[in-house]
């Protein structure tokens, strides 16, 4: 949870925008009226779908081509007013959206984000998942239709609801009903890509194929720990050939041995970010993921998201000090 409620007004912009720049895909938060700025940021990880509930005044949140050289993790967004309005610029279209409608955004192209309800908050749900899991052609999100979707039916509706209740304070799930939750958060992100590409655009999930890309996802992150995780070793525990397996990924936007490389590398950033392992040495953190040095890890860790391991745990635990509070609160007040 962040809550602006708990910082001296003159912190409140400042410390969300830290919160964000510092996150695995940075963007920026401004506002023209920063001594008004008013957010309330609920946060949680359903496997690899994030999702955020946000409360916020008048603001603008962006994403630019620096930031995204600083870092890009190839997220595929979806977001979902529940009241007021907002407006999503990327690639040259802007969609406004209100309650009752949904859009989706890349992580990897510039966008700008803009809060302009006048009255009261903008409350929004976004939820965000890594495009290599949405079995998506090369250039899947670039096909997707550039206006709103509705979210009163079918699977837009289905995810709307699903978001906004796991997000809400009131919600009635048990932690034991997470993993079953990450799992339908993830299908119907997927679903809905799917329906809107049409029948060309992925395979169906049913196919002999998707299982086994989802058996191989599974397999590689059962064994990221293992520093002899390869393609090699993929190809032979599915019975596969190497260049079978190249064939596989050659729809997704990353090659087997990268896509390997950045799972490693995000359960490492998770760990390093984890207040209750800050006093693990980052060397072991490296070998749990499977690097089997440290300066390779170190290298890898830079690259992928701007700041060596070391300048990342301290930032994020100074993030964690200045920003993060334990009262739920589904808006302002």
């Amino acid at each position: 949870m962040f809550r602006s409620e708990d910082l001296p007004a003159q912190e409140r912009l400042a410390a969300l925008d830290e919160l964000w720049a510092n996150d695995t895909h940075p963007m920026r938060v401004v506002s023209d009226a920063a001594e008004h700025f008013r957010a309330t940021v609920r946060m949680l990880d359903l496997g690899a779908v994030n999702v955020v509930g946000l409360a916020v005044s008048p603001c603008e949140v962006l994403r630019t081509p620096k930031l995204i050289r600083r870092a890009d993790p190839e997220l595929c967004s979806v977001i979902v007013p529940l009241s007021g309005t907002l407006t999503v610029s990327q690639a040259g279209h802007d969609i406004t959206l209100g309650a009752g409608e949904l859009a989706l955004y890349d992580s990897s192209q510039p966008f700008r984000i803009r809060f302009t309800t006048m009255e009261g908050a903008t409350r929004l749900v976004r939820a965000h998942i890594p495009r290599a899991l949405l079995r998506l052609p090369a250039d899947g999100l670039k096909r997707l239709p550039p206006g709103p979707l509705s979210a009163a039916a079918g699977f837009e509706g289905l995810l709307a609801r699903l978001l906004a209740d796991v997000t809400s304070s009131s919600t009635g799930y048990r932690p034991h009903d997470l993993p079953r939750i990450a799992v339908l958060a993830q299908e119907l992100l997927a679903s809905t890509v799917a329906h809107h590409l049409g029948a060309d655009g992925t395979e169906a999930p049913g196919s002999s194929r998707s299982m086994l890309l989802l058996s191989i996802e599974k397999f590689v992150r059962q064994h990221l720990g293992d520093p002899g995780l390869s393609p090699e070793t993929v190809a032979s525990a599915h019975h596969i050939s190497v260049g079978h397996l190249h064939r596989l990924f050659r729809t997704r936007e990353a090659t087997v041995a990268a896509w390997i490389r950045r799972e490693r590398l995000e359960r490492a950033r998770r760990d390093l970010a984890d207040p209750a392992l800050r006093d693990v040495p980052i060397h072991l953190i490296a070998t749990r993921w499977g690097f089997k040095d440290h300066p390779t890890f170190t290298r890898a860790f830079r690259s992928a998201y701007g700041a060596s391991p070391t300048e990342y745990r301290h930032d994020s635990a100074t993030v964690v000090r200045r920003s993060w509070i334990s009262r739920p609160s589904p808006g302002f007040g």
